[in-house]
C-alpha cells in the first residue's frame, strides 16, 4: 500500500449552515421521531430480526421465508433465500382491488403529448407484453436488453420481464452502438426491446438504427421488439424484428406471475469500472424490492395523494429504484418525462411540475446547476406551491446549488433530501428523514436505520476525528445490496470487498464526518489529489468554485506535476458568456484568489480552462476520466459518442486560459 493511501483525506472547507425541519412539514401518519428512534434501536439490538420483520410486512410472499441472512459464502451474501415471490405482482396486482383506477404513470413526451395510465391499465399492458415475450420463447432466467426512450413502454417492458422471471438489462438510450454491443454480449441477451426513435433536445435519436449497427455481431439475440414512437424511417430484418403493437395484438390481458426465489436475479445494470470495462451489477428480487419500498416511505414520505416525479432515465439505477419499481410497489402516482430539461426552454421542468401538480421532485445536482445558470426567471413563471419535498441524487450537491434549490424552487418551505447511494447499493443508504433530520447544504446527513455506514482509514479503523476524511464503507451486509458482478464473482469480491479483507463493503467514495456525525461525501477516492503532500478531495474545491458569482459549473481533476506531485486543473463554465482570451487571465486570477480565501493557497488551481459546457453523458454525469486526459495532454481514446455534447472535448483541448 502506498504512503498516499495511508494519509487521511484533508477537509479544508467548512459549511456551518443548519436548516431545522420546516414546522409546516408533517408526516400524516408516516415516519415520526419516535418511530425513527425505535427503528434505529431495533436494528442495533437485532439486526437480522429488524430486516426480517420489515420484509414480512412490506412484501407479499408466495412462500414465506424462514432464513433471513446466509453468510456462509461471504461476501456472496444471500437474503430471505428460501422465500418466493414475484416483483411485478408486488408492484401491480396488489393495488388493483383498492386503487385500480388510480393513475400509476402520468407521461409527458418532449413534443408535448401526454398520457395517463391507471394501475389497472398498466397491469393489462404489462401482461400483454409479458405474453408477447413468452410467445417468442423467452423464459425464466433469459436476459432481455431494453434500449428505450423515457416512455411508459420502458417500464412496461421491465415489469413484463419481472413478471415472467426473465432478467432485464436496461441500457441507457444515450449509449453508443459499441456500448450496447458490449452489454448484449456480456449478458448473452436473447432479445432486445427498443424503439424507432426517441425525442431529446428537439432531435430524434434513432435507437433502432443504433441497434442495427451491432446486432449482426450479436448471435444470441433472436428477437428485436420495436416500439413505434418517433415515426422516423428504420430498416427492418424479417424474422427477427417485431413491431411492439403487432407483438401484443391479440395477447391476453392476463398473465400469471411467475414464482421466483428471493435470490432470483431481477436485473443486471452495467456500470463503468475504473478501467472503463463495464461491470454487470446483479440485484436479487426480494432484497432489492424491500430497499425500494422502504426508502420510498422513509426518505420520500410517500403519501396516498402525492404526485411524485423522479427525472432520472430508467437506464440508470435511480430510474430502476425510483421510477420502475419503488413508486409502483408503494402504489404512488408518478410522472415520466421523455425529453431534455431545457426544451423548448429552461422552464420545462417547472412547467411540468405546475401542470401535473407535482408534490415530490427528485433530480440531479447537474440538472440543478444547469437550470440555476439559466436564471430565476424560469421557475418564477410557474406555480410551484404544490411542491412539498425536494430531492437530489447523483454526485454530491455543492452548497451554492443546494441553497438555490431551497430558496427558489422550494421557496424555503420544502425539506431537501440529499441522498447518497450507488448502483451497487440498490437504494438510499445515507439520507435525511424529511421533517425529522435537520439538514446542512452539501451533506447527505446520516445513515438510514439498519445501514452501518462508517469512515475508515487505510487500515480499516474508524476515523473519529471530525472533518478528517477516509474511505466510506458499509460494515454489515444489507438486503438490497448487489449480489455479484454478472459472470465475474472474483471481480466482485476484489472490487468491493478486497481492500479490507472482506470485512466491509468499500464504496469507492471518500467521505468525512463532522462533529454532529453528518456524512460529507468528498468524491471518488480515485479523484483524490496529492498536492505537495496533502490529499485533497475534488468535490470540496468544486463546491467553493461554484459558490463564486462568476461560476455556474466546475469540475476539478489532477494532472502530473514534477514539483507538487499533482497539480489541480479546474474546468469552468461561467454564468455569462465564456471569457474571451483577453479576459481569461483576469478571471483565472480572481478564481484562484477566491479558492485561497475560502480553502487555502494549497487548493489554488494551477490551471483553469473555460468551456461552454462540461463533457457529460445525457444523464448529466460529468466524465472526469475524459477531463483527466485533457488536463494531462494525453490522447482521448474513450468513446465520446455517449456525451450530450461531444464537441466540448475539442473546445477544452484548445482552450489556453491558465
Amino acid at each position: 500500500m502506498t504512503n498516499e493511501s495511508r494519509d487521511p483525506i484533508e477537509s479544508l472547507f467548512k459549511e456551518d449552515r443548519l436548516f431545522p425541519p420546516p414546522p409546516a412539514f408533517n408526516h400524516n401518519g408516516g415516519m415520526s421521531e419516535d418511530l425513527y428512534q425505535q427503528l434505529i434501536r431495533e436494528a442495533d439490538q437485532d439486526y437480522e430480526g429488524f430486516w426480517a420483520r420489515l420484509a414480512r410486512s412490506e412484501i407479499d410472499w408466495l412462500t414465506p421465508f424462514t432464513r433471513t441472512l446466509n453468510e456462509t459464502k461471504a461476501p456472496h451474501y444471500r437474503w430471505f433465500e428460501d422465500g418466493t415471490l414475484n416483483v411485478s405482482a408486488n408492484c401491480l396486482d396488489r393495488h388493483i382491488a383498492r386503487s385500480g383506477d388510480k393513475a400509476a404513470i402520468v407521461f409527458e413526451g418532449e413534443p408535448g403529448d401526454t398520457r395517463t395510465i391507471s394501475y389497472s391499465e398498466l397491469l393489462t399492458e404489462v401482461c400483454r407484453f409479458a405474453n408477447a415475450l413468452l410467445a417468442q420463447g423467452i423464459k425464466q432466467g433469459d436476459r432481455v436488453v431494453i434500449y428505450m426512450p423515457m416512455v411508459p413502454e420502458a417500464v412496461i417492458a421491465m415489469q413484463a420481464c419481472a413478471r415472467i422471471g426473465a432478467i432485464h438489462s436496461v441500457v441507457f438510450g444515450g449509449f453508443s452502438s459499441e456500448s450496447l454491443k458490449g452489454r448484449i454480449e456480456d449478458a448473452e441477451a436473447v432479445a432486445v426491446v427498443t424503439a424507432d426513435g426517441g425525442h431529446r433536445g428537439g432531435r430524434i435519436i434513432g435507437l433502432k438504427a443504433i441497434c442495427d449497427k451491432v446486432l449482426d455481431d450479436c448471435p444470441s439475440v433472436r428477437t428485436v421488439f420495436v416500439l413505434r414512437r418517433a415515426g422516423n424511417p428504420i430498416s427492418w430484418r424479417e424474422g427477427r424484428d417485431v413491431w411492439w403493437h403487432d407483438a401484443v395484438a391479440g395477447m391476453s390481458p392476463h398473465c400469471q406471475a411467475a414464482t421466483v426465489s428471493a435470490e432470483h436475479p431481477l436485473f443486471l445494470l452495467y456500470t463503468s469500472g475504473s478501467t472503463g470495462r463495464p461491470k454487470g451489477i446483479q440485484h436479487a428480487s426480494a432484497g432489492y424490492l424491500l430497499g425500494a419500498i422502504l426508502t420510498m416511505r422513509w426518505v420520500f414520505d410517500i403519501r396516498e395523494d402525492d404526485v411524485y416525479w423522479c427525472t432520472a432515465d430508467v437506464g440508470w439505477i435511480t430510474g430502476h429504484s425510483y421510477v420502475a419499481y419503488g413508486p409502483l410497489a408503494c402504489g404512488a402516482t408518478m410522472v415520466m418525462y421523455e425529453g431534455a430539461p431545457t426544451t423548448p426552454d429552461a422552464g420545462r421542468f417547472w412547467q411540468i411540475c405546475e401542470r401535473h401538480r407535482v408534490r415530490i421532485f427528485y433530480t440531479a445536482p447537474t440538472a440543478i446547476r444547469a437550470l440555476k445558470k439559466q436564471g430565476d426567471e424560469y421557475p418564477r413563471r410557474y406555480n410551484l406551491d404544490r411542491l412539498r419535498l425536494l430531492g437530489t441524487v447523483g454526485e454530491p450537491i455543492n452548497p451554492e446549488a443546494w441553497m438555490w434549490y431551497h430558496e427558489v424552487i422550494g421557496q424555503k418551505r420544502c425539506p431537501i433530501v440529499d441522498t447518497w447511494w450507488q448502483t451497487e447499493t440498490g437504494a438510499h443508504m445515507i439520507a435525511p428523514i424529511p421533517g425529522i433530520t435537520a439538514t446542512k447544504p452539501g451533506s447527505c446527513t446520516k445513515a438510514l436505520p439498519g445501514i452501518l455506514a462508517d469512515v475508515v482509514d487505510s487500515e480499516g479503523r474508524s476515523i473519529t476525528k471530525p472533518q478528517e476524511g477516509g474511505y466510506l464503507v458499509i460494515r454489515r451486509p444489507w438486503p438490497f445490496m448487489l449480489r455479484t458482478i454478472w459472470g465475474d464473482p472474483a471481480r466482485y469480491q476484489e472490487t468491493y470487498w478486497g481492500r479490507f479483507q472482506n470485512r466491509y463493503y468499500v464504496s469507492g467514495d471518500g467521505a468525512r464526518r463532522d462533529a454532529d456525525g453528518y456524512f460529507w461525501v468528498m468524491g471518488r477516492v480515485d479523484d483524490v489529489l496529492k498536492v505537495s503532500g496533502h490529499r485533497l478531495g475534488t468535490m470540496e474545491i468544486e463546491s467553493v468554485l461554484v459558490a463564486h458569482p462568476l461560476v455556474a459549473e466546475a469540475a476539478v481533476v489532477g494532472r502530473p506535476d514534477e514539483i507538487t506531485g499533482e497539480a489541480i486543473c479546474a474546468f469552468i463554465v461561467t454564468r455569462g458568456p465564456r471569457p474571451s482570451a483577453s479576459e481569461q487571465a483576469r478571471v483565472t486570477e480572481t478564481l484562484r484568489q477566491w479558492i485561497a480565501e475560502q480553502i487555502g493557497a494549497i487548493a489554488k488551481p494551477a490551471e483553469i480552462r473555460y468551456a461552454d459546457n462540461l463533457p457529460k453523458t445525457r444523464s448529466g454525469k460529468i466524465m472526469r476520466r475524459l477531463l483527466r486526459a485533457v488536463a494531462s495532454g494525453t490522447t482521448v481514446e474513450e468513446d465520446v459518442s455517449t456525451l450530450e455534447n461531444p464537441d466540448i472535448i475539442k473546445q477544452l483541448q484548445g482552450d489556453a486560459g491558465r
